[in-house]
């Protein structure tokens, strides 16, 4: 080979004939989007014939006319062109590097009229060309549409309405009940077109299987297969075309071809009156079709029954009280402040804070708590739970997108959005599935030509590998799955914000779990109380409330519950500081304050030397001692029981027989932290933790190959929660925690943990069967189709069959 035709910077020539060359070229290298923009530059070009592309292996193959383009010419064209694209790419990256200095914002929306998993690639591909988008995730299965970008929600809307789409607001819970509506008609309607379909097909494939070659016969199939295909089946031909001008396909393409291939075919033999006809094909893959779209809707609806029963939790109407009267109002016209009345068995309407009255409220259908909880004035009540006998006025304290419930449902949205690793790899699939479907379609129609079979045959067997081809499966093996899995969570009180966590869960193999209001039930209480300083008891009880009233720490209010019980009033504070995972500084009346543990004491130079033996005895008794300072002088010590959850001993027990190591780190004293673990069967421990010594143990034990989770509650354990492959949040604990974790566990029952560890793993076999199916059926129906084995009905009927049975098998998850 020349050395002078091989030295390109930007590919290799790999193969040369007089008329062909083959390049490969790492700028085309998977990337499907860069092949697809060279082809159609050299297309421009009458001199180039032909231009095949694997863009799996960056590999070009050019058929040219080297009378009109001389094949130096030609490479070093390529080689220009190659080079344009490499350079355009950069500049779109710098670009989109360079503005996404601001602020990025999400934007989530549904999205109507996608009619299978290649409609969703689509409005994906589209919307990452944009420089002003950072990455944008499109979800068939839930029809959701989530972008990470600079455009606000009317900009993200304008594009996907460009495509022929429908995106609608998903962001209140109102708003979702009229997806849910919306979803309801589109049912209703996908039925009513199958049922007119099928009554006017059903005499057309009688008439054709009973072989009656009258001429009435052929113009009655006519008759009744053209309202089939153009009135029932006119959708399949609008999103084709739509699609063409977009330079795209999917699988109403295939449908659209299939179809108007056979009804085009059979016009002129009805004219002719010779030849057959392939009205009934027509006629029957249009039912087929819209028989599988009609039960993949119910069975799709079905997998989304979670997010429909949080909905529905809302009430549409609330009563508004204001001067006295009481108003009927829409939900979506709650404000801030608003002061609604509750009646006995009524729905709470959103979330707030009562004021007057007295009741007991079932949260179940949130929180998972079995038992009514009692809510006076100034207690915190959530929207969507049921009132029990007593009437309550409420004070609104969040309205729409800030509720709990709402919150709840984007977590839960959130979860069934996310793309797992092995659904990107599908997604590239899908992007060339249709693009190789029909090009199969047509190297089938010419062999059978070559090899001599009636032009009939040929045609019946293209046709039907366009029809026997299922990029839907594909789309739907992994979300349908993900949707079915994190709804059951749901159900059982897990809520997953990260749909990854779910595969990552199936492989833990350590647990790491915090104690207080972890492993314990975050309900401690003052048990005991020793003091040296000459004030009096009720004195530095009321010093130490003061102080620890500005904390959100369990230990904290376990000292100002322990004032509010024996009626002492609290002093003003006026200077507070926290140290996480050590203890605070304050200033009440005159006096500096120190309440936390031993080492806080001990960076501050306090020696608290009359106090360890206390402080040791309540250790040993599994209390947690929090040491006073006042003045810069030893002042006392209380003693803090936190007895362990009731469900503890058997969710580590059963951890420990999935062989999951177990491991407590804690900021807790060593004495108590092993009291603790003792009482329920965990034998590593690490106390004394500060919050970067618990994210050194996770990444520690990472470094070693394992996978981690980590469940804790409180602002000192969200960096451990981060940085673990998976973190549980306790739902009783700080925001920060939840936050920073990829479930929620809503009533803080750490047992949940294995059984959602088990549903991970049974959620990834559903997702490996369907995906093994989805291909599996493809590469085994497609060459059968090619040899003639199958015709245009039958194709069609599995086909439609082939996405059905994705969602049936996840379905199967409802039951774990």
């Amino acid at each position: 080979m020349d050395s002078e035709l091989s030295s390109y910077k930007n590919f290799r020539l790999v193969h040369q004939l007089k008329r062909r060359v083959r390049i490969i070229s790492p700028v085309l290298n998977k990337d499907l989007e860069r092949c697809f923009i060279l082809e159609i530059l050299l297309k421009k070009r009458p001199q180039i014939k032909r231009i095949r592309s694997v863009f799996s292996l960056g590999s070009v193959t050019i058929e040219f006319d080297p009378s009109e383009l001389p094949k130096k010419n030609l490479l070093i064209l390529l080689d220009a062109v190659l080079g344009n694209i490499a350079q355009k790419e950069r500049e779109i990256r710098e670009k989109k590097k360079r503005q996404f200095e601001g602020t990025v914002q999400e934007v989530d929306l549904a999205v109507q009229g996608m009619s299978c998993a290649s409609c969703a690639l689509l409005i994906e591909m589209v919307l990452n060309r944009d420089s002003q988008i950072k990455s944008a995730s499109v979800n068939f299965a839930t029809e959701t549409v989530t972008v990470h970008g600079l455009l606000n929600k009317q900009q993200v809307s304008d594009k996907i309405v460009s495509l022929g789409y429908e995106p609608m607001s998903m962001d209140t819970l109102s708003q979702r009940k009229n997806l849910i509506l919306k979803e309801e008609q589109r049912i209703l309607a996908a039925k009513r077109r199958f049922l007119w379909s099928a009554v006017l097909s059903t005499p057309v494939i009688v008439i054709a299987m009973s072989m009656n070659k009258s001429r009435l016969s052929h113009w009655i199939q006519f008759i009744l297969t053209t309202p089939v295909v153009f009135g029932t089946g006119k959708q399949f031909f609008t999103k084709a075309w739509r699609l063409a001008k977009q330079k795209s396909a999917n699988m109403d393409t295939l449908i659209a071809l299939g179809v108007g291939s056979a009804y085009g075919y059979s016009l002129p033999v009805l004219y002719k009156r010779r030849g057959y006809m392939y009205f009934e094909a027509a006629a029957a893959i249009i039912t087929f079709v819209l028989l599988g779209r009609y039960l993949e809707e119910r069975a799709r609806g079905k997998a989304g029954e979670a997010i429909r029963k949080l909905v529905d939790l809302q009430p549409q109407k609330a009563i508004l009280l204001c001067d006295g009267k009481e108003t009927l109002i829409d939900i979506d016209d709650i404000e801030l402040e608003d002061i609604l009345l509750v009646r006995p068995g009524e729905k709470i309407p959103t979330d707030g804070k009562v004021v007057f009255g007295a009741s007991t409220v079932d949260e179940s259908m949130v929180t998972g708590e079995s038992m009514p909880v009692v809510k006076e004035v100034e207690h915190k009540v959530i929207g969507g739970c049921v009132n029990g006998n007593g009437v309550l006025h409420v004070k609104v304290t969040a309205i729409g997108i800030d509720t709990v419930l709402a919150g709840i449902v984007r977590m839960v949205d959130q979860a069934q959005a996310t793309k797992l690793p092995i659904q990107k790899q599908v997604d590239k699939i899908s992007a060339v599935f249709v693009p190789a479907v029909m090009g199969i379609s047509a190297f089938t129609f010419g062999s059978w030509l070559l090899v001599g079979a009636p032009f009939a045959t040929a045609f019946g067997s293209a046709v039907t590998v366009l029809l026997i081809a299922c990029p839907c499966a594909l789309g739907l093996a992994t979300p349908a799955a993900i949707m079915v899995g994190t709804g059951q969570a749901a159900k059982k009180g897990v809520y997953i914000r990260n749909g990854e966590s779910l595969e990552v869960a199936t492989k833990l193999n350590v647990i790491v779990f915090d104690k207080t209001g972890t492993i314990t039930e975050g309900k401690p209480k003052v048990s005991d109380f020793f003091k040296l300083s000459r004030l009096g008891k009720n004195k530095i009880i009321a010093l130490a409330a003061s102080a620890e009233n500005n904390s959100e720490h369990f230990l904290a209010r376990a000292v100002v519950s322990f004032a509010n019980e024996q009626s002492i009033e609290q002093l003003e504070c006026s200077h507070f500081y926290s140290e996480t995972g050590r203890g605070i500084e304050a200033e009440v009346d005159g006096k500096k304050l120190l309440l936390g543990n031993e080492f806080w004491m001990d960076e501050q130079k306090i020696d608290v030397e009359g106090l360890m033996n206390e402080a040791s005895h309540f250790s040993e008794q599994g209390k947690t001692p929090v040491y006073m300072a006042i003045n810069g002088k030893q002042a006392a010590v209380f003693g803090i029981a936190d007895k362990p959850r009731l469900e503890a001993s058997d969710a580590i027990s059963r951890l420990n027989n999935m062989g999951v190591q177990t491991l407590m780190v804690t900021g807790d004293t060593e004495k108590t932290a092993n009291y603790i673990a003792a009482k329920v069967g965990i034998e590593q421990v690490v106390a004394s933790a500060k919050p970067d010594e618990k994210l050194a143990i996770i990444r520690q034990l990472q470094s070693e190959g394992k996978k981690v989770g980590m469940i804790g509650d409180g602002i000192n354990d969200a960096p451990a929660l981060v940085a673990a492959d998976v973190g549980f949040a306790i739902g009783s604990g700080t925001d920060v925690a939840i936050e920073s974790a990829d479930l929620t566990l809503v009533q803080g029952d750490i047992s949940k943990v294995t059984e959602t560890i088990e549903l991970s793993a049974d959620t990834i076999n559903v997702i490996k069967q369907n995906l093994f199916w989805a291909f599996g059926y493809n590469m085994v129906a497609i060459p059968v189709a090619a040899l003639g084995k199958l015709n245009p009905m039958v194709a069609s009927a599995a086909m439609a069959l082939s996405s059905v049975s994705v969602i049936l098998n996840s379905l199967r998850l409802s039951n774990k």
